[in-house]
């Protein structure tokens, strides 16, 4: 097999996201971004179980998957060990300089990528109350990997870090300032990494360097934030201590009236736990669509006429829009001149009829979308999609694992 003989000699980072029930994994090499080989183990502990792997050939001309079913319990630990035997089969052991973590929540405490020892770990342990569905995963990975790579750095990239640039005006809320000051409840923003390479490969784009930029970036998935960029740093975003803040979201509500949970739990009798799955899991263009939060799904069902939940997908839509037109404009109230805004996210991506409709509502700010163009900008394509008299708006595919990558190569260096 002449699998990547080539790149024997070349130092990668292997870059790991883990999940409460998965282990997403791509060896990198930070200066190109060539991913030598990259997984997903899934469903982790149930019968269910697999690992799905694929690595590049010939310099990612040709690509080579597989996907295999394990015998449960299959853990996070053995899920690495199944990498690290894959590596070894594909002679790539040898390439790996440091292990690259992304931790969901850093809280005030990194602002920047961070060699983990200890100290970090505890941290990161107690930072868990901020993010207890991600940073007990981040953990596991972590600890994972220190058994797996024993002899390897380990560095943590952190969501929020990006965002640590915010100034208070953005990051309070208008509660008593104790909740801040001793219990750290303020906005802390995620999607950072995301946020921070749009931004980047937009500078590129414009021949400028990323501190001269002023932009407003929308990574638009199942979890959707918009940042506003200054200087080329974060100076606002719309996600807050948690990720449930902000625009409208696959099944997440985004921003509602805090009355709301108090109506939920005194008038209507939810507990705290069934306001949480509610605000969480059900809401969203799941919620208000009654079908799902599937962006493709609800875009054909809107366009089909014969579907029963046609107009409900269409108001569904129509609302997630708005939302983060609205927020998009509110923004600019933190810049005074602007360059741009980028599409990225799964349906920032992909999407051209959001794109439009996000567009078409932002007229006052200069925004103005080429048809043709949009609908050509998509599954991997980038570029600009706005009219010529309009600001720019670009499509930008985003690549969180590189910036992990690139980030650990420089704290290693």
């Amino acid at each position: 097999m002449q699998n990547n003989q080539d790149h024997k000699n070349n130092n990668a980072i292997l870059v790991i996201n883990c999940g409460s029930s998965s282990v997403k994994f791509s060896l990198i090499e930070p200066t190109s971004g060539l991913s030598l080989i990259s997984g997903l183990a899934e469903c982790l502990t149930t019968p269910q179980a697999s690992i799905k792997i694929k690595h590049s050939l010939n310099d990612n001309k040709t690509e080579q998957s597989e996907t295999r079913y394990l015998s449960a319990p299959f853990d996070h630990q053995q899920a690495l060990n199944a990498l690290v035997n894959e590596l070894k089969a594909l002679n790539l052991v040898e390439n790996i300089i440091a292990i690259g973590h992304r931790v969901v929540h850093g809280g005030e405490h990194y602002s920047k990528p961070t060699l983990i020892n200890e100290d970090v770990k505890n941290t990161i342990e107690r930072l868990a109350k901020l993010a207890p569905l991600h940073n007990p995963a981040n953990l596991m990975g972590i600890n994972a990997c220190q058994k797996a790579f024993a002899n390897l750095p380990q560095m943590a990239v952190f969501d929020t870090a990006f965002h640590q640039s915010m100034p208070e005006k953005a990051y309070l809320y208008g509660i008593p300032f104790d909740l801040y000051s001793q219990h750290g409840i303020r906005r802390y923003g995620f999607h950072g990494t995301s946020h921070y390479f749009v931004a980047n490969q937009a500078a590129k784009m414009m021949n400028k360097q990323l501190a001269q930029c002023n932009l407003i970036s929308a990574h638009l998935g199942n979890g959707c934030s918009v940042t506003v960029i200054k200087n080329g740093k974060s100076v606002d975003t719309s996600l807050g201590m948690t990720p449930l803040e902000g625009v409208m979201m696959g099944t997440r509500s985004g921003d509602i009236d805090a009355g709301i949970v108090i109506h939920l739990v005194e008038q209507l009798g939810y507990s705290i736990g069934q306001v949480d799955i509610l605000l969480n899991k059900k809401s969203g263009l799941l919620g208000v669509s009654q079908l799902s939060n599937d962006c493709r799904t609800l875009e054909n069902a809107m366009l089909d006429d014969s579907h029963e939940k046609s107009a409900q997908a269409k108001l569904a839509l129509t609302v997630f829009c708005y939302r983060i037109a609205k927020s998009i404009s509110s923004f600019s109230a933190s810049l005074t001149e602007l360059d741009g805004l980028v599409f990225t996210g799964g349906i920032g991506e992909n999407s051209s009829w959001i794109r439009q409709q996000i567009l078409n509502q932002l007229g006052l700010l200069n925004f103005h979308v080429c048809k043709e163009t949009n609908l050509a900008t998509r599954f991997g394509a980038s570029g600009n999609i706005a009219t010529n008299t309009s600001r720019p708006c670009w499509v930008i595919t985003t690549n969180e694992e590189w910036v992990i990558a690139q980030q650990s190569a420089q704290l290693l260096s």
